[in-house]
């Protein structure tokens, strides 16, 4: 049984996020992949049937050394083409929306039912039922967050020059990861407005509410840090063997002096490969996006110190009931 309100160190947001899913993991995924199973299939044929066509063109345009050529390619599909895009945006997005709300809603439940295994249907209607909170939450952070996270990211990035500014996207990249994903949890958690969450969220990196004299900054910003190199390394595995592949069809192009050999690169077998194997590392990126987003529950629930006097109490109540 998962106590989701506790005070947790650094070592046990780790654990407990593994442990989480060893827990509940298997109903986890079966509902993540009932919901949002089909949408990320869709992803991953959209992009390798229809936009392989399209990089295709454009590479072997510029193998040919007629870069014209996809310039008509493109006014000639003008119309396809835009089409295509609005589609997979709109498939992405619904992707998102689902990939970002699932866990908050799933261990909301779980929270708040003793830890039961969780339906599908359950958290589909959690998310429908929050719909319009999630557009004014997505609308927050595209006009509000983002710019401010662009702003600060851009000094870091300029800073570098004298070296201060790596350090500083060390810091603050976990930092705004956190900030996001408690914003995320307090926001549907609580019903409180998206200003109102946006504070909590960005002060509790710093206090507890009920422990002004401890600050849990350096044990979220850690587990954070940790989570997303897992994260990283996983992904960069799979998005490194489309790339070795491209690299492998480039020289083969450039080593062919008979003009008999493939001019397109993405051509062929090899190609479709690139395409596919690329697909999958969408797939997988969307996979390991739960193992920061639990983590990033497990840290919310530590910073909710007003909540865990009363699940202590609720927790002992349930002991004397049993007992008698």
């Amino acid at each position: 049984m998962t106590q989701f309100y506790k005070i947790r160190d650094f070592s046990a947001l780790i654990s407990d996020t593994f442990g989480f899913f060893q827990t509940h993991g298997r109903n986890y995924f079966r509902n993540w992949l009932l919901l949002n199973g089909p949408l990320l299939i869709l992803l991953v044929v959209m992009f390798v049937i229809g936009y392989s066509e399209f990089f295709s063109q454009i590479t072997g345009a510029a193998g040919d050394g007629s870069s014209y050529l996809w310039q008509e390619y493109f006014e000639e599909n003008q119309i396809m083409l835009i089409l295509s895009l609005a589609a997979v945006f709109i498939v992405f997005l619904a992707a998102s929306i689902i990939s970002y709300t699932f866990p908050v809603f799933y261990m909301k439940r779980l929270s708040e039912t003793g830890n039961k295994d969780i339906k599908a249907d359950e958290i589909l209607f959690d998310i429908r039922s929050n719909a319009s909170r999630f557009v004014v939450f997505f609308l927050g952070m595209l006009f509000i967050v983002a710019p401010v996270f662009l702003v600060v990211i851009g000094i870091s990035y300029a800073l570098m020059i004298i070296v201060i500014g790596f350090f500083m996207l060390l810091f603050l990249l976990p930092l705004a990861m956190n900030v996001i994903n408690f914003l995320l949890f307090h926001y549907f958690h609580t019903g409180q407005g998206f200003f109102q969450s946006l504070s909590y969220a960005f002060r509790s990196q710093f206090n507890y509410a009920n422990f002004p004299n401890r600050s849990p900054l350096w044990k979220y910003w850690g587990s954070t840090f940790i989570m997303y190199l897992i994260i990283n390394v996983i992904t960069t595995i799979f998005t490194m063997i489309p790339l070795v592949i491209m690299m492998f069809r480039i020289f083969a192009v450039m080593e062919d002096g008979s003009g008999t050999g493939p001019q397109n690169p993405l051509a062929g077998g090899m190609g479709m490969l690139f395409f596919m194997t690329y697909g999958v590392s969408i797939l997988v990126s969307f996979i390991l996006m739960n193992l920061i987003l639990v983590n990033g529950g497990l840290m919310y629930y530590d910073s909710r110190t007003d909540l865990h006097r009363n699940v202590d109490l609720s927790n002992i109540d349930a002991i004397g009931r049993n007992e008698a």
